[in-house]
This record gives C-alpha cells, structure tokens and sequence, in this order.
C-alpha cells in the first residue's frame, strides 16, 4: 500500500464531503427541501436556478461517491485484518455495530435524515458478499441500480396515468419550520419523532443505490483501480465522453423537475432516470479529481483535502452539528431565513473551517475522534489516541 494511494483516497473523499455537505445544507436551511412543494418564500427566477443547479451537480452524486469510497475502504480493512493475521468478520461486525450506534444517535439529536445507519446495515450486505469475483459484484451492483430505477420510472409513469402530476399540499415544512425555530427541545423533538420513518424511506431512496456503489467500490479495491499509476489514465478522455454527457442528462431531467415540478409522478419518474445516470457522473466527477491529484498541483490539493477525508466520519458529525446551531432551534433559528444564492458562500466558511481543523488535529492525532472510537470497536483494543512526540 503506497502513500500515494492513501492520500488520492482520503482527498476523494474530503472532496465528496464538500458534495454533501452542500445538499444537507439545504435540508437544515429550507423547510421544503425534499416535500412535494417549492419554497413559497423563495419563488423567484434566481432561487429557481440556484436549486436547479444545486439539483443537478450535487443532489444523489455525492452520496453516491461516498458510497463507493465506502466500498473501497472495505477492502483496504481485508487487508488490514490480513496484515494483522485476525479474522476479519468479527472486526467489521463490530465496526458496522459501532457506526449504527453512530449513526442512530446522529439522527435522533442532530439530523434525522442521516444515513449512517444505512451504511452500517449495508456494510454487513457487502460483508456478507465478501467472496465475490469483482466481476460479479458489478453485475450485482448494475442490476441493483438497473431494478430500482426501472420500479421508479414505473412507479412514476403510473403516477401520470392516475393525474397525479403536482405535489399536494403538506403540513410538514410548516412543522418543520416551527421545530428549528423553536427552542432546542423543539428541535430535538422533531430530529427524533421524524428518525424512523426517515430511515425507512432512505432505504427507499438511497438504499440500493448506495449498496450498488458499495459492490462498485469493493470491485475496484480488488483491482486496485484507485492505485497511482491508475490503469484507467490512458483511457480517461473516452471515460468521460461517456459517463459524463449520459450522468449530466439525467442529472438535468431530475433537476428541472425537482426545480420546477416538485411532487407528483413527473418527479418520481425524473427521480428514476436521475438515479440511473447519477453513478455515471459520480464517476465522472472522481475520474477528474483523481487525474487532478495526479497533475502538477494535485499535491497542494491533496494537502488540504485528505486531511478532512481521513477524519470523515467525524467531520460529517461535525457538519451536521454546525448546520444544528445555524439553522435550528439548537442555535440561531435561521431556517427560511438564509436566502438559496447565500448557501454554497456558507458551504464554503463551513468547509474551509474543517479544512483547518483537520489538519490541525492530525498533527498531534493519528485519528479522529470518531474515527478513533470505531478503529477502538475494530480492534476491540484501545488505539493510541496522540501522535509520539
């Protein structure tokens, strides 16, 4: 294992943080993000357009690539386990225990559209399927996304066929609004009472699509696709003259509809064809990054980068924690309050912040806080918590 793959690794994925980072923005920030209606409050061409934009670069692309970084570390913690001479089930078990604490905890009190608790489910899927051929696992991983979206475009063309084209009217953003403008309680509240149902429909949503990245991910560790020099260089500009124009398009009919016709069957079915392309400009967008580490500033970049995607875990706590004390009841209520062009200007203090807190950690940390406590639940030792002097 080379330093060199470590480090594209832990910056591709401080990279796809930065990614999610701008979508949950929008569910801490607007009451609507996600229900079957447009913001009322924001209605005007240039808040149309920024969540259009929002919509079709970030939204169900991010996740995606984390998923697949997911996928990859597995096999970066087979091989750990072989080093070490330890049985690797028993290891992940504990590890996938320990992130659904996580991630339970995460949702009831900070975020209760978190997805740790899927991934920790997901991961003993993929732990369960350890022995499959890289092959197999992308014929898996074709046919989870291939099904999924199929039922989605199904779903949403009989949607239209029965006249349900527009989103009905809802409490929930009113709820919603309320809760992050109230006290802490009130958010608290609310963070807990809208967890399981929450999860329930992540799975729907996200669930396949992320365990189809997951097999994706674990293939590529097999082959080590993400190992400098990368086998798949020579052939980058016919990569992304593929995965590029077919992941935009599909990107672009979800965004419209998200945009413009939220609710209804429209959207169900623009939702499927968006999540059929989306693992295509995932890829596109760590094909580019990664052939940018490779170039004369990928060095710089990386410096600032991996940091933040070696401590990821608990950089995601610390993004939801931060967006709790901006936008609810836990701190300034701003919630409807921050205009949509305002966002990405905010995820950047956010990001930037991280950007120096993580480097400054691992100066005299070999770990992350959270990323400590799940090599400690690994191990089921206690790491070392400070660097040597």
């Amino acid at each position: 294992m080379t330093p060199t793959r470590l480090v594209h690794v832990d910056a591709l994925r401080g990279f796809a943080l930065l990614g999610i980072l701008v979508v949950n923005i929008c569910a801490f920030a607007d009451p609507y993000y996600a229900s079957a209606l447009s913001n009322p409050d924001y209605a005007g061409t240039g808040d149309h357009l920024m969540r259009l934009v929002i919509s079709l670069l970030f939204e169900t692309k991010f996740y995606l690539l984390f998923s697949f970084l997911f996928g990859y570390s597995f096999t970066l913690q087979i091989a750990a386990a072989e080093r070490a001479d330890a049985a690797f089930a028993p290891r992940m078990v504990r590890r996938q225990l320990a992130l659904l604490i996580v991630g339970v905890v995460h949702g009831a009190l900070l975020y209760y559209g978190e997805i740790l608790s899927t991934y920790a489910l997901l991961g003993l899927v993929l732990l369960a399927a350890r022995s499959l051929e890289p092959a197999k696992a992308c014929r898996w991983g074709v046919g989870l996304v291939v099904v999924a979206c199929s039922g989605w475009m199904l779903l949403g063309v009989l949607q239209i066929l029965e006249g349900d084209t527009s989103g009905a009217a809802s409490s929930e953003p009113a709820t919603k609004l309320a809760a992050f403008s109230g006290s802490a309680l009130d958010t608290l509240r609310f963070h807990s009472g809208h967890l399981w149902n929450t999860v329930q429909a992540l799975w729907l949503l996200q669930g396949p699509s992320a365990l189809a990245m997951f097999f994706f991910g674990y293939a590529a560790g097999r082959r080590q696709w993400l190992v400098a020099p990368y086998p798949w260089e020579p052939h980058l500009r016919r990569l992304l003259c593929l995965t590029l124009p077919i992941g935009l398009l599909g990107a672009l009919i979800y965004a419209l509809s998200a945009a413009y016709a939220p609710g209804g069957g429209l959207e169900t079915f623009a939702f499927g064809v968006g999540q059929l392309t989306a693992p295509l400009l995932s890829a596109a967008y760590a094909l580019l990054m990664l052939a940018l580490f490779s170039s004369a500033v990928g060095p710089s970049l990386c410096q600032w980068l991996a940091p933040v995607g070696k401590m990821a875990l608990s950089n995601y706590l610390l993004q939801s924690a931060l967006l709790g004390l901006l936008f609810s009841g836990y701190g300034a209520g701003l919630i409807n309050q921050l205009e949509p062009w305002l966002m990405l200007p905010v995820v950047l203090v956010i990001f930037v912040l991280q950007l120096w807190l993580s480097a400054r950690w691992l100066r005299t940390h070999p770990y992350g806080p959270m990323e400590w406590l799940l090599r400690a639940a690994t191990l089921w030792a206690w790491p070392s918590w400070r660097r040597p002097p």
